[in-house]
């Protein structure tokens, strides 16, 4: 399978509070619950793009250097992502215009709400495993 569509790369950031919970947001657009993140935009940074969207899907401004904690590749979708391990430095958790809810998830909880590809992703920032874990999933399940 060949392709002249280059990959794009994504940031997701993993909020673990005290209670050993991640936060979690439920997206507008597909109603999924994942970690808050996105698309890395052209002149940005990778640190920079963390805590943007991450301050955008939550209102919380992360803590600088985050620990990278899984490197994952959507098949199909041909997306590298990047999953960092996140302290909150700022902020309370709220909605945004591309965040229909948010919540403090368990790792039972995690493993129900989320697809597959997604819920891995936070459990493996939950353990914040050495080395970062090097996943491949097609969009919803591991490969």
């Amino acid at each position: 399978m060949t392709t002249d569509r280059p990959h794009s790369v994504s940031v997701a950031g993993v909020i673990v509070d005290d209670q050993g919970r991640a936060l979690l947001i439920q997206r507008r657009d597909n109603g999924q619950w994942e970690p808050p993140g996105g698309v890395l935009e052209r002149e940005e940074t990778i640190p920079e793009a963390l805590q943007r969207e991450v301050l955008e899907e939550t209102g919380i401004k992360i803590a600088l250097p985050a620990t990278l904690t899984g490197v994952y590749k959507n098949m199909k979708g041909l997306i590298v992502s990047l999953v960092f391990r996140c302290e909150a430095a700022d902020g309370t958790p709220a909605t945004g215009v591309e965040t229909r809810a948010l919540r403090w998830a368990t790792r039972d909880e995690v493993a129900e709400l989320a697809d597959e590809a997604y819920a891995i992703r936070v459990l493996d920032a939950m353990d914040a495993a050495s080395p970062p874990a090097v996943r491949a999933h097609d969009g919803v399940k591991l490969v």
